[in-house]
């Protein structure tokens, strides 16, 4: 894979990927197999994230078994730092999955209760990472991703990543106000999206009062 075609029908599988998963994710989606298939609503989650992860496969693999020349390593000092920092991020993430309900994401609580509600049914809940970013597994996964070692392939990759990360996670805050009301919008205007910032962030006790307001405030 040399030919700049090629590139451009990996960054072609790349957006369509994204586009297929925006698209299944949406509350436009969600409502009309609602409003058409009732039942499926219950199995709708585990579906989506068994697509979600086949269609990763082919765009995944082409990117990871390009055969062309590195563009940058990381090498000496740099490899310790970009290394070390995406073991960081790896912890943080595997550390923060404590705080999801992981049956409900994954789907099966929905499979379980038989469950046919279009809206996330998880109340708001803001873990110590989303206190100082709205979407910690995006910035984490952004750091593991910019400190890998680049050819060309994985530098398309990470750029059409970096902006779906950045147009996604806008999506996915239209469904959350939907869901949250105004407890999310007063958690947007508090909490940087993806690059934490130091001087913006909540304390336990703010984010506390946040989960409570509930989405009429």
């Amino acid at each position: 894979m040399e030919h700049p075609s090629q590139l451009a029908a990996l960054a072609l599988l790349w957006v369509l990927y994204f586009a297929l998963h925006s698209l299944l994710a949406s509350l436009w989606m969600k409502r009309r197999v609602a409003a058409r298939w009732p039942r499926a609503m219950r199995v709708y989650r585990l579906a989506f994230n068994l697509v979600a992860v086949l269609a990763l496969l082919p765009p995944l693999w082409l990117t990871l078994t390009w055969p062309g020349p590195w563009l940058w390593r990381w090498e000496g000092g740099a490899f310790y730092v970009a290394n070390g920092l995406a073991a960081v991020a790896a912890g943080l993430f595997l550390w923060s999955l404590r705080f999801y309900d992981g049956a409900e994401f994954l789907g099966a609580r929905q499979l379980r209760e038989g469950a046919a509600e279009v809206e996330d049914q998880e109340s708001l809940k803001i873990s110590p990472l989303h206190r100082y970013v709205r979407h910690p597994w995006y910035t984490l996964g952004l750091v593991m991703l910019w400190t890998r070692d680049m050819d060309a392939a994985m530098l398309l990759a990470a750029v059409i990543i970096t902006a779906y990360f950045v147009v996604g996670s806008r999506l996915e805050e239209r469904k959350l106000q939907v869901y949250h009301g105004r407890a999310y919008k007063e958690f947007m205007r508090r909490v940087p999206g993806l690059v934490p910032r130091p001087w913006r962030h909540l304390s336990r006790e703010e984010a506390g009062r946040l989960e409570a307001m509930g989405p009429d405030g």
